[in-house]
Formats: structure tokens, C-alpha cells, sequence
């Protein structure tokens, strides 16, 4: 399964701002089970002062990389080399790769390669290239957004304030509308968690949660394009949910 993956997550602390680190690692914990967790930074430099106090907290090994020439990213360096180390190592079967510089696109992929399912995390700056470099890439500020959404105990499943979140632009419609053709029965039904796990691979950023809603059933509901049926599974247990296109 999934969550049982074994995570090494390394953070590029030079690039992500220490007041997610909470958000970030709850949100990690959803995936596997971070057994190596590693950031990166010359923590000489004052601007890594924040980092230190939430580091011990959340058990998360400093590793001291000096910046040995102006213009050059050593941090980048060491992250990349520790991460192929890990690799071989052969002591996860999954890596986070906590940053917003798209200098970790070919890392990314070349995990993937390996066969090592990498998730991202990184600000809404992210470059393109490495979002569609991992299996799954999850915006920092959205993670911020629930957790002030949790604190105002607000409906999960409404926007907290439009102006944080995406829009539902057309591409994104015709994007969930293609996805359910592509898996429909002869009736046009298909399952919302095969819907969602293929809305996935085809945009590793695809989030409900960036449109301002918990989960994916509420934000099909509000486009109004869409039916939604729930039925009964094995022996009742549960409700499971199918979608389809409406008709025109």
C-alpha cells in the first residue's frame, strides 16, 4: 500500500520557509512513513536561523553545506549526491523532494527511473518541468490554507477565501471530463478513485484542495457538469462514488 511506503525526504532549507515545516510533515505522513528526513543549507547564514528551532521538533537532520563559490548552489549539490546515495543504499522505496528550484527536475526523474515514487512540495512558483517530474506534487500554500481553515473550524468542504485559490478554468473542466471518458463503462459511470489516481498522472498538481475544496467529490459537484451517483459496496459497508459527463 501507499502509506506504507519508507520516505527519505530531503528539503532544500535554502528554498522553503520554515513556518510550513508542521504542514508539510503531517501532510508527508499521508504517503509513508519519513524514516530518513534530511535539509540541506549553510546554517551559518543567519537566514536559516528560523529552521533551527522547529528542526529538533520534528526530528529533522541539518546537513551543513558551504557556500564555496558565489553564483553556485551548493546546497543543490549535496542534495542530489545524498539522494543517489540513499538510492543505492536501498533503504527507501519512496523520496519527498521539499523544493521550489526546478534544478531538481532531473533528480526527480531519474528516481522514477529507478522506480522510487517521489512526491514534490513546493511554493506555487514551482517551474513546470519539475511538478511533471514527480508522481505527485503538492503546493505548500494550499497546506497553510487548511491548516487556518482547521483553525476556524469552516466547513472542509468551502472555500475559505476565494482570492487564496485557484480558479476552475475550462481546461480544468475539460481536463476531468476527458479523464472520466477515458475510464467510463458502456453507461458512461465511472469510479471517482480510479478518476481521481489518473487526474494524477496526467497533472501531478492536480488538487482539489487548490480550488479551495477538502476532497474531489465536492469540487465535481460545485462545476454542475457532472452527475454523481453513490452507491452501495460490498455488503454496505461503505458508499462508493461513481461520476459521469452529463449529457448535452
Amino acid at each position: 500500500m501507499e502509506n506504507d511506503l519508507k520516505l527519505a525526504v530531503l528539503i532544500d532549507g535554502d528554498n522553503i520557509p520554515s513556518a510550513y515545516v508542521k504542514e508539510m510533515m503531517e501532510e508527508i505522513a499521508k504517503y509513508g512513513n519519513p524514516t530518513i528526513k534530511r535539509i540541506y543549507g549553510d546554517w551559518t547564514k543567519p537566514v536559516l536561523n528560523k529552521w533551527k528551532s522547529v528542526l529538533l521538533e520534528n526530528a529533522i537532520t541539518p546537513i551543513q553545506q558551504y557556500s564555496y563559490t558565489t553564483g553556485k548552489n551548493a546546497t543543490d549539490s549535496a542534495m542530489i549526491i545524498d539522494a543517489m546515495d540513499i538510492l543505492y543504499g536501498s533503504k527507501v522505496n519512496g523520496f519527498c523532494l521539499v523544493s521550489s528550484d526546478s534544478d531538481f527536475t532531473r533528480l526527480a526523474t531519474r528516481l522514477r527511473e529507478a522506480g522510487m515514487k517521489v512526491y514534490g512540495i513546493g511554493e506555487k512558483k514551482t517551474p513546470d518541468p519539475f511538478i511533471v517530474a514527480c508522481d505527485r506534487f503538492i503546493y505548500i500554500e494550499i497546506l497553510k490554507n487548511q491548516s487556518k481553515e482547521s483553525e476556524n473550524t469552516l466547513t472542509p468542504d468551502k472555500p475559505v477565501k476565494k482570492a487564496q485559490f485557484d480558479n476552475i478554468t475550462p481546461k480544468v473542466i475539460k481536463l476531468i471530463a476527458s479523464t472520466i471518458s477515458d475510464l467510463a463503462d458502456e453507461d458512461g459511470w465511472a469510479f471517482l478513485g480510479d478518476v481521481g489516481s489518473l487526474l494524477q498522472k496526467k497533472q501531478p498538481n492536480f488538487d482539489s484542495r487548490n480550488y479551495g475544496f477538502e476532497k474531489l467529490t465536492p469540487l465535481i459537484d460545485s462545476i454542475g457538469k457532472f452527475e454523481i451517483d453513490q452507491r452501495d459496496s460490498y455488503k454496505g459497508k461503505f458508499k462508493l462514488i461513481y461520476v459521469r459527463n452529463k449529457k448535452r
